[in-house]
């Protein structure tokens, strides 16, 4: 594979975040995947170390650096060492940079220091019931009543809904029918606001997921960040960079999992012969070893993109959807290749497999990727015809 570019601060941040996953982490994971949900402690490790918000300035709690692969080697890393479980990306660069993006200075001061630290957890709440990808038919309200909003609805499915303290609620500030939607901060013990039970999964056993529930929240309009009727623009902002953060994860799954196989086939014997000896299994992973290089090289490029302030909803929907369906591809290759073995909890491969079938579903379903994509194609090919019918 193509040497990949980290500076030799990165590498150095690498090495030490893979210590602390290897120390504080790792060990703690299979009773967090019993419990349900992942100790609030390990929020506050990963503060006290610098670990959990990289990017805001330092008067913030963070260390003033926002090259987003700093992030990318958190993401790996947690991959790599099988403790995704613990959703602190999402924490961390999908929920905590909407403060910078649309909220106030007074926001940034009140709220992001302590979610730095760790002391405070963060979730977005998009998703509703009958709702799925359609951010724009959301039905939970948000009335002004001047001082404040009151917010009625529920949401469903929110990462880290059990154990977040601040939830950034999206909610309609206009009709029915309209696309008028504000981003409001809920923070824990507001009256009306009500944690249902925790959802189980098929997969990602140890990150909670939960249904949320609020009925007459007064928000105070200190709490809106930016134009309460702006929010739909500010989800489809943020949802290019979380669906980057996505094929990041998928892809550094995919990558973990060839690698347990290749381990695998390489130990077991089949009618006197490792596994790796056939021809089948050597065919099957060259072709996705190629696909993972291949890949990797594109996700690379779009990090930089948006290192550069370019990277576009489409590429990103790009990177989402091929990465998801590529670890699909390994997990169930990986589990075929260890027999009865991919079929046991035991094993990584099995519990990544589980793992692995929500990434073609969250943050966009492959099916809303491709309707994205396919819009920007014909869309592309209009411009063109218009203008050579002026000639």
């Amino acid at each position: 594979m193509l040497e990949r570019q980290f500076t030799d601060d990165q590498r150095q941040f690498r090495d030490a975040y893979r210590r602390f996953l290897a120390d504080e982490i790792a060990p703690h994971m299979e009773q967090w995947r019993e419990n349900g949900i992942v100790d609030r402690a390990a929020f506050r490790k990963a503060g006290a170390l610098g670990f959990l918000m990289i990017w805001p300035d330092e008067e913030l709690g963070g260390l003033g650096d926002t090259d987003f692969r700093f992030e990318q080697i958190i993401i790996e890393e947690q991959h790599y060492a099988l403790v995704a479980d613990w959703f602190a990306p999402l924490h961390s660069r999908l929920v905590g940079p909407y403060f910078t993006r649309f909220g106030s200075p007074e926001q940034q001061r009140r709220f992001l220091p302590r979610c730095a630290s760790g002391e405070h957890i963060l979730a977005i709440a998009m998703t509703e019931p009958g709702t799925g990808s359609n951010v724009a038919g959301i039905k939970t309200t948000a009335v002004d009543d001047g001082d404040s909003f009151v917010l009625n609805g529920s949401k469903t499915y929110i990462s880290n809904g059990i154990n977040a303290d601040i939830v950034i609620v999206a909610a309609k500030t206009g009709a029915a029918q309209s696309r008028d939607i504000g981003l409001f901060v809920v923070e824990r013990g507001m009256p009306g606001f009500e944690r249902g039970r925790m959802l189980k999964k098929m997969g990602n056993k140890a990150q909670d997921t939960a249904e949320l529930f609020f009925e007459n929240v007064v928000v105070p309009k200190s709490n809106v960040l930016g134009d309460p009727t702006q929010g739909f623009r500010y989800l489809m902002e943020g949802l290019a960079e979380e669906r980057l953060i996505g094929a990041v994860g998928f892809l550094a799954a995919a990558q973990k999992a060839f690698d347990l196989t290749v381990e695998f086939v390489s130990d077991r014997k089949v009618f006197g012969k490792s596994v790796s000896e056939f021809q089948n299994t050597q065919f099957k992973l060259a072709d996705l070893r190629t696909k993972l290089d291949i890949q990797q090289v594109y996700v690379d490029q779009q990090v930089a993109a948006l290192n550069a302030g370019k990277l576009t909803a489409v590429d990103a929907a790009k990177s989402k959807l091929a990465t998801s369906e590529l670890l699909a591809d390994v997990v169930d290759a990986g589990v075929q290749f260890h027999g009865g073995a991919g079929f046991m909890d035991e094993y990584p491969i099995s519990r990544m497999y589980c793992d692995a079938r929500g990434a073609r579903i969250y943050a966009g379903t492959s099916e809303i990727m491709k309707l994205i994509i396919s819009r920007s194609i014909f869309s592309d090919r209009l411009e063109p015809f218009v203008d050579r019918s002026a000639y």
